[in-house]
């Protein structure tokens, strides 16, 4: 089952894009990658414009087969094995999968994609994240949060 997540930019003029993930969305995998792997604004901006994403990996990558039963399997897992991103337009070919546009981070908060979990990196260059809409909070400490309960869990 999946993770629904979105993860949104918003640029120096206050305008803010969001494409949809469908995979992985929770903090541990997409939160951590976004974290690790997307601070650069840039290099965000580069996934935002190939649009909406099925699975997020560490790089971008290239145009590969998007599923192991679509197209050639061993193009698709030498993809993964890369942390390649598959998008829903370029590897599958879909139409209208292009970034959400807002005027403002306002108009953001007011007309965006909703899904269980919602990545921002702010121009203030933070990342940000809403978990079930629940307000947003610094990606950093919900990541350190959910790392202090795995710990108290495991030890009970």
């Amino acid at each position: 089952m999946a993770t629904r997540s979105t993860i949104a930019l918003e640029y120096a003029d206050g305008t803010v894009d969001q494409v949809y993930c469908h995979w992985d969305g929770y903090l541990e995998h997409n939160g951590r990658i976004l974290f690790e792997h997307y601070r650069d604004p840039f290099k965000l901006q580069e996934l935002m414009n190939l649009g909406d994403v099925s699975s997020l990996g560490a790089n971008i990558g290239s145009k590969h087969a998007f599923s192991p039963f679509e197209g050639d399997k061993a193009d698709f897992e030498a993809a993964q094995a890369a942390g390649a991103t598959t998008f829903y337009g370029r590897d599958r070919g879909e139409a209208d999968t292009s970034a959400k546009r807002f005027k403002d981070f306002e108009d953001y908060k007011a007309r965006h994609q909703y899904e269980e979990y919602e990545y921002i990196l702010r121009k203030d260059g933070n990342w940000y994240v809403s978990q079930y809409d629940k307000g947003y909070e610094l990606l950093s400490e919900a990541i350190a949060n959910e790392t202090i309960e795995q710990l108290i869990a495991e030890d009970a």
